[in-house]
């Protein structure tokens, strides 16, 4: 008797038990329940129209953005996306001050955020400048310039080959350069060292506000609701993060890991420069000429010299060698194909901002090292050998930027 009133007893806990919800079920009722109270409100203010009663008339909110230009035999293509409050219709394509017939793809509407391609048949003139403004069916007009008309360049196997060229002459053949610089300068003793670190960090303080400045210049051509700046900052931090999270999960990064990281953050730098160049080159804003090219290459030796800093302590394999090189300078060629063809000011600033937290990272870690090689917690970083290294960084740095600057 006294075993079944045992069993009926844990059976009655059992059922009392079995009523009161789990833990994790309260849980789940509480996440859900400000969500469903969220779908409430936006269903009923959908079905309710609330703000109907705030129309008087006005026409919606228009924006359109131009994101690419096209121009071959058969005239000019634009590739717009519409940023307006409601789906945009275009209703008019002027150019040069004069009305043209256009075809849309896909046509009809475009959607927030959505784009279209747009042909006119016009004939631009090879050199010259060239305006062109649509016109929505509300009466908004934009315009966008064509500042030099040339054919937009073909993907085809000869066109690929010379921006390759041109890659390998801007990104591979400077940091290839720099790094053999490796033997003359093992031979610093530690105030040497001291130099060549902090003009490393001299070298990438430049080069990230001047990643910064190209980002921030480049996404204020994007579309207003990328948020080009915020977008820029905000995807600069997550970079920095996440690579000092990868960095130190192994201790702090010294020797060829943090030349590895810093010929990362170069080579993600040189992928947005790749972009940039590439499209400036497709457009006609810019001439690539022979000075330019020599003028980039000559501006990244100094690029080379710095990767090849935490190292000089080292006898690193060859292998080595043509790897960091490669990290650093290839991605010019990528960018560079990339910008020719296809590339969006969005995507260009977005590249930049992932090389500017990279090369934050880079400066943080360098900074950090040379700390540690001093007894105190500034005495290296404030020597004459680290504030003398770090100017002259900036100037070799500011010195050749001239070069390329158009």
């Amino acid at each position: 008797m006294n075993d079944a009133a045992e069993r009926v007893a844990a059976s009655a806990g059992g059922v009392a038990a079995s009523g009161k919800p789990p833990q994790h079920r309260l849980a789940v009722a509480w996440l859900l329940l400000p969500v469903a109270l969220f779908v409430a409100a936006v269903a009923w203010l959908v079905a309710a129209d609330p703000l109907r009663s705030l129309n008087i008339g006005a026409p919606p909110v228009e924006n359109l953005t131009f994101e690419r230009t096209i121009l071959d035999a058969e005239g000019v293509h634009l590739l717009v996306r519409a940023g307006g409050s409601e789906p945009m219709t275009l209703a008019q394509v002027q150019i040069d001050d004069a009305y043209w017939t256009f075809t849309q793809r896909p046509g009809g509407a475009i959607p927030r955020g959505a784009t279209a391609w747009i042909d006119v048949p016009f004939p631009w003139v090879l050199g010259e400048a060239h305006l062109v403004k649509i016109v929505t069916r509300t009466g908004a007009t934009f315009a966008h310039e064509i500042r030099v008309a040339v054919p937009t360049p073909r993907p085809t196997a000869g066109q690929l080959q010379l921006q390759a060229l041109i890659g390998i002459f801007v990104g591979i053949v400077p940091v290839a350069i720099g790094l053999l610089f490796f033997p003359a300068l093992r031979g610093v003793g530690a105030r040497g060292m001291q130099f060549l670190l902090a003009l490393t960090v001299g070298l990438l303080a430049f080069l990230l506000v001047d990643t910064f400045e190209e980002a921030l210049e480049i996404a204020g051509e994007a579309a207003p609701l990328f948020q080009g700046p915020v977008l820029v900052f905000m995807v600069a931090l997550a970079s920095f993060l996440i690579l000092f999270a990868v960095g130190r999960r192994g201790g702090r990064p010294t020797g060829i890991a943090l030349a590895v990281f810093l010929a990362l953050g170069i080579g993600l730098h040189n992928l947005g420069e790749g972009l940039a160049i590439g499209a400036a080159f497709a457009s006609g804003a810019a001439g690539l000429g022979t000075f330019l090219v020599l003028g980039f290459t000559l501006h990244n030796i100094t690029e080379g010299i710095g990767i090849a800093a935490p190292m000089l302590r080292l006898r690193p394999p060859l292998i080595a060698f043509a790897g960091l090189t490669l990290l650093a300078g290839g991605p010019a060629v990528i960018g560079m194909w990339a910008g020719s063809l296809a590339a969006a000011p969005q995507w260009a600033a977005l590249a930049l901002a992932i090389g500017a937290g990279a090369i934050l990272q880079v400066v943080v870690e360098i900074g950090d090292y040379l700390r540690r090689e001093g007894a105190g917690p500034s005495g290296v970083l404030l020597s004459f050998p680290a504030l003398s290294g770090f100017a002259v960084g900036v100037a070799l740095m500011y010195a050749t930027a001239v070069l390329v600057k158009i």
